[in-house]
């Protein structure tokens, strides 16, 4: 027998020696029977040579490639791939939502936060949206009275004409071609729609799109048309962002608010603005972290938690070690508690984000972590950072070979939003109302209390998303973000830390299990993959462990030495990294 496994190992190396003859590269004899190509990596990320696109759709990644490959640059593919999201991804993807872009472009040189977070309508109260006990209602949550004004289609419009390079109507021309000739279903899009009938019926026009005449569901396989929407691309496309909120399309969304009790008007509707917010940073080791501002508590979040951990030495500790695990869940506490306590839009409260974002501050927050032991909430002081200051949403990350890149996070709140489509647009609207704090003033500090997050008119509501680029040597070197609602910050956490200091691929990095914590509940919800050992080390330390689904959809992009790395998050079926 042993004569038999030696003859054949003689025989496969006599097969990977004629290979290599074969392509001009023998080594001798010795090296080929002790040499195998190996790697270090288990998982693999997408490489491509000019650019990349990284989108929680396939169709909507080529989209944005072959935008690349028509010489457009990452703004162009941006605008593309996001407008092709609205068609293929209908529960996150949209024209009835909002969203942040950071915007990187290498000429001149300059990094901007893009916020086209939807607004309050003018005529928006908190009475009207909590019932007589104090609770939020049900019409903050569902059906046109949900929806604040749509930010998506003005902030796209913004950054084009700001950077973009190809003619717009072109950008827009692979989505309407999308709504009109349909989209196969795949077994997850299917199941999505099916999964929201309930919500996707509010009105009956959603009913009449996402489901069959005789009202039966959408097989995979099936191809979904969506003619109406295909109506409102093109609107878009020959009228741009006046279109959606001057025109046509306007004025469609001002009658079907009036016919269903909803509250906005086409006043509200003329009056939306997105705005340029400058991007706030921090160094982590040997990179610089950038993402978006306030209204976006998430950003804020994330660099919080990088500076606290920056007392701590993760990478002796090791990837997903119950220690690294413990000390990231300790910073999340921290960071959560007062994401809860100050974020709001800062155009109507004053946010302490240089108090935040200190350095000093983080120190103070870390000496607070024991390495031993978990902090319940009531233990947790919260910090005062006033002290410290100075006088299911997507994701796509893009870049191309000038240096220019885009990291945007977009949504319509809850999957599938408020479920409500504008008749005769063929578009779902956002539920972002229920995101205000609308029980702000009761005692106690929640999400749902905290007074920096009150509802006002014409307000933008605190949100999580937080797009973000890690830069090295002055260049963009990571880009990434999330969908994921309260998990946002802490899955980019996992990306950064990942990549920076455990110094994984971008692809092993996105694959690797995740955690998160809050301030408020006390769980840490733990992904499927830990170890059994791992989970009884965290709960020894006194870690209410719970084993959850999965968490987030990180779309990410390593660019190293001219080449780019791409990662779709597995999480989500149907996402794709797609090179040029």
């Amino acid at each position: 027998m042993s004569l038999l496994r030696s003859g054949r190992r003689l025989y496969l190396a006599a097969l990977a020696a004629l290979a290599l003859v074969l392509a001009g590269q023998a080594p001798s004899l010795q090296a080929q029977t002790r040499s195998l190509l190996d790697y270090d990596s288990i998982q693999h990320p997408v490489i491509g040579d000019r650019g990349m696109v990284v989108s929680q759709s396939a169709i909507a990644s080529r989209v944005g490639a072959d935008v690349l490959a028509r010489g457009g640059n990452a703004v162009d593919a941006a605008v593309a791939t996001a407008f092709a999201l609205a068609v293929t991804l209908p529960r996150a993807g949209n024209l009835g939502g909002d969203g942040f872009m950071l915007v990187h472009m290498a000429e001149p040189g300059q990094t901007i936060a893009l916020d086209y977070r939807s607004t309050a309508p003018a005529a928006a109260t908190r009475d009207f949206f909590v019932d007589r006990t104090g609770k939020t209602s049900d019409r903050a949550r569902r059906g046109h009275t949900a929806a604040a004004v749509p930010g998506t289609v003005a902030g796209l419009w913004h950054v084009h004409r700001k950077f973009g390079s190809l003619p717009w109507a072109d950008l827009v021309a692979p989505a309407i071609e999308l709504a009109e000739q349909g989209v196969v279903l795949t077994h997850d899009e299917a199941y999505a729609l099916q999964w929201a009938r309930k919500r996707l019926s509010v009105t009956s026009a959603g009913a009449s799109i996402f489901f069959k005449a005789d009202g039966s569901a959408y097989r995979p396989g099936e191809i979904l048309r969506q003619p109406q929407l295909a109506w409102t691309l093109r609107q878009i496309a020959e009228h741009g962002a006046d279109a959606f909120y001057k025109g046509e399309i306007a004025r469609l969304i001002a009658e079907d608010m009036a016919k269903h009790g909803g509250l906005i008007t086409a006043e509200d509707l003329a009056a939306y603005r997105p705005v340029e917010r400058r991007p706030i940073s921090t160094t982590y080791r040997d990179t610089v972290v950038v993402t978006m501002p306030p209204p976006s508590g998430g950003g804020v979040a994330v660099l919080q938690m990088l500076n606290v951990l920056e007392s701590f030495d993760l990478r002796s500790l090791g990837a997903g070690s119950a220690a690294s695990v413990h000390l990231m869940a300790e910073a999340m506490k921290l960071a959560y508690a007062d994401r809860s306590r100050y974020i709001g839009d800062p155009d109507f409260t004053r946010v302490p984000l240089a108090g935040l974002l200190s350095k000093e501050y983080a120190r103070r927050q870390a000496k607070q972590i024991s390495t031993r032991r978990a902090m319940s909430p009531q233990q947790i002081e919260l910090g005062d950072p006033w002290r410290y200051e100075s006088t299911d949403t997507t994701h796509f990350s893009i870049a191309d070979s000038a240096g220019n890149v885009v990291s945007n996070t977009y949504t319509l709140g809850s999957s599938f939003g408020s479920g409500a489509v504008v008749e005769g647009a063929g578009f779902i609207l956002n539920d972002q109302m229920k995101n205000f704090a609308l029980q702000a003033g009761e005692e106690g500090v929640r999400l749902s209390t905290s007074p920096a997050n009150a509802l006002a008119p014409r307000k933008r509501m605190m949100s999580t998303m937080a797009p973000t680029i890690v830069f090295r040597d002055g260049k963009p070197w990571l880009v990434t973000g999330t969908p994921g609602g309260s998990t946002i910050p802490n899955t980019i956490l996992h990306i950064i830390v990942n990549v920076v200091d455990h110094r994984m691929n971008i692809a092993a990095a996105t694959h690797a299990p995740r955690v998160h914590q809050q301030w408020k509940p006390t769980k840490l919800e733990v992904e499927p993959g830990y170890n059994v050992d791992t989970l009884r080390l965290l709960e020894q330390k006194g870690h209410d462990v719970e084993v959850e689904s999965t968490i987030g959809s990180a779309q990410s992009i390593v660019i190293d030495n001219g080449r780019f790395y791409g990662a779709a998050d597995p999480r989500r079926p149907g996402a794709a990294a797609v090179p040029y």
